[in-house]
């Protein structure tokens, strides 16, 4: 993969706008069919950190350009995404330095998706290998371009999947799916990846943008912590028993009715009239 030129700015790369409470990511080196570079990795993170402070932003999309979504991370660099590059052999590293790599690297994108307290959309506009599969499929709602393709690509460079990829794939496939994914490391095809439940809507390339905006601000004016609240729910349930599941659901009863969007939602449905949201 092709490293930033020089001229190159981090705002260049990864473009960020927000719009009618909509923030828009969009990777920006198609050239790279937009594989990551670590000061990528941090701006994203950045972006989607800021994106749970701000109360001025109700949804996120994840987007790109070019035919690429995300080829994963950038392996010309010594220590791309949290992963070691080719400059460094295996004599040359210290036991232990990979797996902090991983962990303060690719990890660390995937937990800021999945932690974001506003939805986060996926818009697969083209290839998604490897870390960029897993960044796609930890957002909350997955649209794909017809034309996109997922790849878990980590077999075919001798690599074990990272990025979250053995959490992330079964809970949404099943085990057996998920390691034939992994284990041939084959191309899965947009439509294929819907039947399968990676995806939840296949769209012509043309309409994938209208599509994302459609979905992002119809999110953007609903009760912004009652979705946050509910995304906790469903993320932590995978891990829970009954019993912390319902405690957690209890809990989250609790601080969604303090909330004003709470109170607009029960007051507009004795109202009979269609309830404002704002976000508190």
């Amino acid at each position: 993969m092709m490293s930033p030129s020089p001229e190159d700015s981090l705002d260049s790369v990864v473009r960020h706008a927000t719009d009618n409470g909509v923030s828009w990511i969009t990777l920006n080196r198609p050239a790279a069919l937009n594989a990551l570079t670590p000061d990528q990795r941090e701006r994203l993170i950045s972006l989607l950190d800021a994106a749970s402070a701000d109360p001025a932003v109700r949804a996120v999309v994840l987007t790109a350009t070019g035919k690429g979504f995300c080829a994963g991370a950038d392996l010309r660099g010594p220590s791309a995404n949290g992963r070691p590059g080719g400059a460094a052999q295996p004599d040359e590293r210290i036991p232990g330095d990979v797996a902090r790599l991983i962990q303060a690297g690719a990890q660390r994108l995937i937990a800021a998706v999945l932690d974001c307290e506003k939805p986060v959309i996926a818009a697969v506009n083209g290839t998604a290998a490897g870390l960029g599969a897993h960044l796609a499929l930890a957002c909350d709602l997955v649209l794909a371009a017809e034309s996109a393709t997922f790849i878990e690509v980590f077999i075919r460079r001798g690599l074990v999947p990272d990025g979250g990829g053995a959490y992330l794939l079964p809970r949404l496939t099943g085990p057996q799916r998920a390691k034939e994914l992994m284990f041939f490391g084959d191309r899965l095809p947009a439509a294929e990846a819907e039947r399968l439940g990676l995806v939840n809507r296949v769209v012509p390339d043309t309409e994938l943008t209208a599509t994302a905006r459609t979905w992002a601000e119809r999110l953007a004016t609903g009760p912004t912590r009652a979705i946050a609240l509910t995304k906790a729910l469903v993320n932590s349930s995978l891990e829970s028993g009954r019993a912390a599941a319902f405690a957690a659901e209890a809990t989250a009863q609790e601080i969604n009715m303090t909330t004003a969007d709470a109170a607009e939602g029960l007051r507009a449905f004795a109202e009979r009239r269609t309830p404002e949201y704002r976000g508190r």
